[in-house]
């Protein structure tokens, strides 16, 4: 199986990528659409069949994946997939949701083009529209991409590196509980409210909308777990 470009990067530019991280991004798209569950075991071999790869970069993709927390290397037995907690996503929120309040203040401080605000108002867009038509799955894509602009606004390399790893640590609690929670309108709401915000070069508006906005998901998601007896997953 071949890595896709659902990771933001256009085909050609995948085509363009080394054997070693087009092996890292394949493994974890695999992984983050649960396709991989946690606990999984996987040897290089196999993973190279799958991928229709050497092992050499299949090698080098689990060792990025271990760096990045998401597996353990086990001697003759490939990686495992490591598990994520009820207790890790809390962890995880409070320090997304300061980081992302902290993006949302800077943006709307510097300013953002008239292209660069439509961008966000597209997503916001995107996601009525998915709402509307009661596709979720369009609605976390469209979700994603709103939260990956904004950080990427700010034109902080290092923030974008440090939340771009927590929401990937997040992802797949997200996708376990998309259709457990309540229809998001009212996220939807939000995100609205917050490019008015950096529209009108609002900071504290945008921090504090932002801020309250990433606190609900955190205190909804790490709920849905506990309520659902997921100690881990």
């Amino acid at each position: 199986m071949p890595p896709t470009p659902k990771d933001g990067a256009s085909q050609s530019e995948l085509d363009r990528l080394s054997s070693a991280e087009r092996a890292y991004r394949a493994l974890k798209n695999l992984i983050l659409a649960n396709e991989l569950p946690a606990g999984s075991q996987l040897l290089e071999q196999e993973a190279a069949l799958r991928l229709g790869m050497s092992r050499t970069p299949v090698r080098e993709a689990m060792i990025r994946l271990e760096q990045d927390g998401v597996v353990e290397i086990r001697p003759r037995h490939g990686m495992r997939v490591l598990p994520v907690s009820a207790a890790d996503m809390r962890e995880i929120y409070d320090v997304l949701t300061s980081l992302e309040a902290t993006a949302a203040e800077m943006v709307a401080r510097k300013g953002v083009t008239a292209e660069e605000l439509q961008g966000l108002k597209d997503a916001v867009g995107e996601m009525e529209a998915a709402l509307a038509s009661d596709n979720l799955d369009d609605w976390a894509a469209a979700d994603h991409r709103f939260h990956e602009l904004l950080v990427k606004l700010t034109g902080n390399q290092r923030l974008q590196q440090i939340v771009t790893q927590l929401s990937e640590q997040a992802h797949r609690a997200r996708m376990l509980t998309l259709r457990l929670r309540p229809k998001p309108v009212g996220s939807n709401r939000d995100h609205a409210m917050l490019v008015d915000a950096i529209a009108a070069r609002d900071e504290e508006a945008a921090r504090r909308i932002h801020y309250e906005h990433r606190a609900k998901a955190g205190d909804m998601l790490v709920g849905l777990l506990d309520s659902l007896g997921f100690k881990q997953f």
